[in-house]
């Protein structure tokens, strides 16, 4: 879940979250603040689409599928070398190092007990996203004469997580990834009733044998007919 509208005098903050049997989210105890904001977000909106081209054609017709999550990446500054301030509520420390780890203990690391890795909720002004991290990569830009780390960019991927409560609000009960049960009335075909609820007129002859029919052309009115998932 997204929302857009950037705010830059608050810091970043990345929380945990609680999902529990039934799918709904809650917020969780850890978390962590970034010292310097992103200097820019990307978030992706996708569509998958369905269609297989016969032999020897030069195209296909494209089907909507579905919508695989949304994506959000961007960049962080660790900095170990005072320059900015610090002490940052919930780091506890100004190595580089340890906020690493205090990053990765709410948005990496594997939690045993629910046997998944963890929902978080990205927090900043007025944007704001629910979801998983993708991945995590570490590039060590400034270091101390023995070889520690004082300055770090981190560069994470998170994947979008959506509520079983969400996305039951937000689906679409009319659409074709959903079983049907459809009354025959006196005007109406079943190419007819196909192109109403696929979309493609062409799946009579499937949702006739599906639900046994012997004649296809003449079904009686008031013939409760089943019209379930067909790709």
């Amino acid at each position: 879940m997204v929302g857009m509208s950037l705010g830059f005098k608050k810091k970043m903050k990345i929380t945990s979250c609680n999902v529990s049997a039934s799918g709904s989210v809650s917020e969780g105890s850890s978390s962590f603040e970034v010292m310097i904001n992103p200097a820019s977000v990307n978030v992706t909106h996708g569509i998958c689409y369905s269609g297989d081209a016969s032999s020897g054609s030069i195209g296909s017709e494209q089907k909507f599928s579905k919508r695989p999550p949304d994506k959000v990446k961007f960049d962080i500054i660790i900095d170990g070398t005072g320059v900015v301030n610090l002490p940052v509520p919930g780091l506890g420390s100004d190595d580089v190092k340890t906020q690493i780890q205090n990053l990765k203990k709410v948005i990496y690391d594997y939690q045993g007990a629910k046997h998944e890795t963890p929902v978080v909720k990205l927090l900043w002004g007025s944007f704001i996203f629910f979801g998983r991290l993708e991945s995590l990569s570490v590039d060590y830009t400034l270091f101390k004469p023995g070889g520690d780390p004082l300055r770090a960019k981190v560069n994470l991927n998170f994947s979008g997580f959506m509520s079983n409560e969400e996305e039951a609000k937000r689906k679409n009960n009319q659409s074709p990834d959903m079983t049907h049960i459809i009354e025959v009335k006196a005007s109406d075909t079943l190419p007819a009733l196909c192109e109403k609820v696929y979309g493609d007129s062409g799946w009579y002859l499937e949702v006739a044998r599906i639900n046994h029919l012997v004649n296809f052309r003449q079904i009686p009115s008031g013939t409760r007919l089943r019209f379930p998932p067909l790709r």
